[in-house]
């Protein structure tokens, strides 16, 4: 507490929140390298969004050469209850979950146990026959699905998006509907593929297929396995497939905009996650706090380890902070929007070159977001790993743009 107390009288005034830091050892600014005068221009955005009903409330965590030197909350977790955003705030990370699952498969791999080259087929035996959905009808794919495409999204798998037959299949299966992941990589194998694996990259279900990977290698549910390799070693505690009923009354409720104001979409109370599940969604099924992935991504950052736990190894990290798309798949791409100069590791994207698509962004940088509108980035070079929390959806990139350049710049030369 007395250090808290140090951060409070040193650089700012006092926030509800710092009474609580959820064990997060918040220092000045200045001790972790940033400059609090220009740090102060985020809040100044984060308060221009909640005062302008853009979001209901966020968190914004700065960690700097190891040190969290930033790590504050706005607005309300939920406006019908008016409950305050807290620093201990749980929040549904979906998408964000692809790095955690991602990084469960890698220490398989580290163990001996799972190769990247595998074909996905080795492990999931309906995987055998898939087809490619063609302009010319179904044919078989020119090589088989490896544990590789799914890392990079190179499988062929798409969230439902694609040629015709594709769309039809998946429409008619419904796999996310599925009881569990043995069920849904069932009625995946029906589902026509939208290319070759390794041809192209198409954002999909291909880390949910690589959860039941994890499964069949591991012998235990994906939930188990993440929690026993990765979750409790890195004391992420607030981490889970679902909210514990002793735990609802910290879980944010999620927003839209429309007209001008916020509409809940998902209270806390009645929300999927607030219930038991079977079907344990690696790509987006997650829910976590700030300082939970902040120690994900600070393990990340140390090539593999935290506080004497080591998750991975170095040289697997580096697989996944680096650039792994062949030409063909490069960069990535939803749709229209190209992302020139930022290809894909094994569960993050990767910058390449700075380029007119978020041109704030450094060369080296990795990170994702979630449906939601979460988003984390962190920039090896610049010691740097930055998460925003907050629950809109459609996905926004409000406080990621908002936000980069105003913290790249804090950080003291």
């Amino acid at each position: 507490m007395k250090l808290i107390a140090l951060v409070v009288a040193g650089w700012m005034a006092t926030p509800s929140w710092i009474t609580n830091a959820r064990e997060i050892p918040v220092v000045p600014p200045a001790k972790a390298g940033l400059s609090a005068t220009k740090l102060a221009a985020v809040d100044q955005f984060m308060d221009h969004q909640v005062a302008n009903q853009k979001i209901a409330g966020g968190i914004v965590i700065v960690e700097h050469a190891g040190k969290t030197g930033f790590f504050r909350a706005y607005g309300l977790q939920d406006r019908e209850t008016k409950t305050p955003m807290a620093p201990d705030t749980i929040f549904r990370i979906y998408s964000m979950s692809k790095a955690i699952t991602t990084a469960g498969a890698l220490a398989l791999y580290d163990a001996g146990k799972l190769g990247l080259a595998d074909p996905v087929a080795k492990y999931i035996p309906s995987f055998t026959n898939l087809m490619v959905a063609a302009p010319d009808g179904l044919r078989s794919p020119t090589r088989p699905m490896t544990i590789r495409d799914l890392m990079l999204h190179t499988s062929g798998l798409t969230y439902g998006d694609g040629p015709k037959a594709l769309q039809e299949a998946y429409e008619r299966l419904q796999p996310m509907k599925s009881k569990n992941l043995a069920e849904m990589v069932e009625k995946l194998s029906q589902v026509p593929l939208a290319f070759d694996p390794g041809s192209n990259w198409n954002y999909g279900l291909s880390v949910d297929v690589l959860g039941r990977v994890i499964e069949v290698v591991s012998g235990e549910n994906l939930d188990v396995f993440l929690s026993e390799t990765i979750l409790q070693p890195l004391d992420m505690k607030d981490t889970g497939f679902s909210v514990p009923a002793e735990k609802l009354s910290r879980f944010a409720a999620n927003y839209t905009r429309t007209n001008g104001t916020l509409a809940v979409i998902d209270a806390p109370a009645e929300s999927k996650f607030a219930k038991p599940v079977t079907l344990f969604s690696g790509g987006g099924g997650l829910v976590s706090t700030a300082r939970d992935y902040m120690r994900f991504l600070t393990m990340i950052q140390n090539g593999g380890k935290l506080y004497g736990q080591r998750i991975l190894k170095a040289n697997t990290v580096g697989l996944m902070i680096h650039n792994q798309l062949p030409p063909a798949a490069f960069p990535i791409h939803f749709g229209s929007e190209i992302r020139y100069g930022t290809g894909f590791g094994f569960g993050f994207n990767v910058r390449t070159k700075i380029t007119t698509w978020d041109p704030a962004g450094h060369v080296g940088e990795y990170g994702w977001g979630g449906a939601a509108s979460t988003h984390y980035w962190a920039s090896p070079d610049d010691k740097l790993i930055v998460v925003t929390l907050e629950q809109i959806m459609p996905y926004e990139w409000d406080s990621e743009f908002g936000l980069k350049k105003i913290i790249y710049d804090s950080v003291l030369k």
